[in-house]
């Protein structure tokens, strides 16, 4: 299995800031809301069932998980290592869970990633997962929470805003969490903006829907 050590995230940091400022989907950071003519068509996209790519999670695919997903075409997987003791480790964990896969979504045409933390205790409740996951980014504020699920497992989600830095404001992020047999996993879409995690709902929404148990 191919996989990369957590220090990769730096450079896929990096590369979002520098594009940000080139990106028309990203709009420049600004509301969808306020984008004029545009907004309708984004929003209608936004909806839309995305193709469906490959399934993650099982034996042999880029990563493998407790659970399985499809991923939206063009999305590209790739396994994550978090090296303990290492500089970067803090990037790789969040609360109690660590990441265990990035999927890009590039390729695809925006910005941003799904991530998928693993957490312990294999009697962990989908709600407390998400708790202690959102507990973990002190930047979080506004989280709701909801009882729903994934696939026909179990889950909670979360919905809640992180201020960004880099971009001067704030923008959404959201995560399902259900519990498996090998402790939590979470799935979350962050984005560069608002407007790109609105864009990469539908695959979100895929990864959510076709979820199942390993």
């Amino acid at each position: 299995m191919r996989r990369h050590a957590i220090r990769a995230l730096v450079p896929a940091v990096l590369a979002t800031v520098v594009l940000a400022g080139c990106s028309s989907s990203s709009g420049g950071g600004t509301d969808p809301g306020k984008n004029g003519d545009g907004a309708p068509a984004q929003a209608a996209e936004s909806t839309a069932a995305p193709e469906k790519g490959v399934t993650l999670g099982g034996a042999g695919s880029a990563c493998e998980l407790p659970v399985t997903f499809d991923l939206a075409a063009d999305w590209k997987p790739q396994a994550v290592d978090v090296e303990p003791g290492s500089e970067l480790a803090a990037l790789g964990r969040q609360g109690s869970a660590t990441m265990v896969c990035e999927i890009d979504a590039k390729p695809a045409g925006n910005i941003g990633y799904l991530r998928v933390w693993q957490g312990k205790g294999a009697g962990t409740a989908p709600r407390a997962a998400l708790e202690d996951f959102v507990a973990g980014d002190p930047n979080a504020t506004g989280a709701s929470y909801e009882e729903t699920e994934a696939g026909s497992v179990a889950a909670a989600e979360v919905t809640y805003t992180v201020e960004a830095e880099l971009l001067d404001g704030k923008k959404t992020e959201r995560a399902f969490a259900v519990a498996t047999p090998d402790g939590p996993v979470v799935v979350h879409l962050g984005g560069l903006d608002s407007q790109e995690h609105e864009e990469m709902l539908p695959a979100y929404e895929l990864a959510r829907s076709t979820l199942k148990l390993d």
